[in-house]
């Protein structure tokens, strides 16, 4: 396989011996489609070469368009998207990946993804096995896996999953999962690494006495923090300039000091949605088909 270059980025280089780069671009929740495909034309010009979508957003149209007019080679670019709950099972999962290549207007992923563990994700894992093995996609991987999860899947499948992609920020770091990713070669990648703006975690004094320390805002203390962890982090933003400060952050360091002030924040409270909440997954296994 040949490996793709990701010129002046660190990138992480998964089980399988594909490299990611370490920062990359997330689009959830970007719901009007000309804002999104101008935020990821915007992101690629930055300098962003791994973009992450999902079916469920309901932009992959949008990231398509724009990953066709930003004047940057395919090769050149890391495309993620995710498989919905309701496309689960061997067959639904083949027809879920083919459309999400024709909205994308591509010939292959470098990752695909497994949504959330709920219904019959292990038919959409061997599904999506089998596209691994015939090169439609480069990598496989989870979101929202627990523990318990994870053995289930090991113990069904040939193929380790790549990344698991979880709710992780200073506020909720979900240390026990990160130990067992990491024992296992799985790379951790949290989703809403800046808790979604939250207040509480942007104001914090410590955060802001690091910040002022580096000449950087609190955001960027943040995503430093993550990829000193050693997390591979998707940032969101649809403003330019935050967009650009997002990836602003190769020239500093935290020292183990920092880093401990910012670990010492974890609350143990999510943000969001729970995968071992029953009224979440039936809501879940509920939701909209087809996508």
């Amino acid at each position: 396989m040949q490996q793709k270059t990701y010129t002046g980025q660190p990138v992480i280089t998964l089980n399988n011996g594909v490299e990611i780069p370490a920062l990359g671009f997330g689009v959830w929740q970007m719901e009007n489609l000309q804002e999104c495909e101008s935020a990821v034309i915007k992101a690629i010009e930055t300098g962003y070469r791994m973009i992450d979508t999902a079916s469920i957003y309901q932009n992959e149209t949008a990231v398509g368009n724009a990953i066709r007019n930003s004047g940057i080679n395919r090769d050149e670019l890391f495309i993620t998207s995710k498989l919905w709950v309701q496309s689960h099972g061997y067959e639904n999962t083949k027809s879920a990946f083919q459309r999400t290549l024709d909205r994308l207007q591509l010939d292959d992923l470098d990752m695909y993804l497994i949504h959330w563990p709920f219904g019959d994700f292990l038919g959409a894992w061997k599904a999506m096995e089998e596209l691994y093995q015939e090169g439609k996609i480069k990598a496989i991987g989870v979101c929202n896996f627990t523990i318990e999860k994870l053995e289930e899947l090991k113990a069904n499948s040939n193929v380790l999953p790549v990344i698991n992609q979880i709710e992780l920020h200073p506020l909720f770091q979900q240390k026990e999962l990160q130990v067992y990713n990491k024992e296992n070669n799985i790379i951790t990648q949290p989703w809403s690494p800046l808790g979604n703006g939250n207040a509480e975690l942007l104001e914090q004094e410590d955060l802001k006495n690091i910040a002022e320390k580096h000449h950087k805002t609190v955001a960027q203390v943040i995503l430093r923090w993550h990829l000193q962890e050693g997390f591979c982090v998707i940032p969101k933003s649809v403003t330019p300039s935050r967009i650009e400060e997002n990836f602003n952050v190769f020239d500093f360091e935290l020292t183990e000091e920092e880093m401990n002030i910012v670990r010492s924040l974890d609350t143990g409270k999510r943000l969001f949605f729970d995968p071992k909440d029953p009224v979440w997954e039936q809501k879940m296994l509920n939701s909209v088909a087809d996508i």
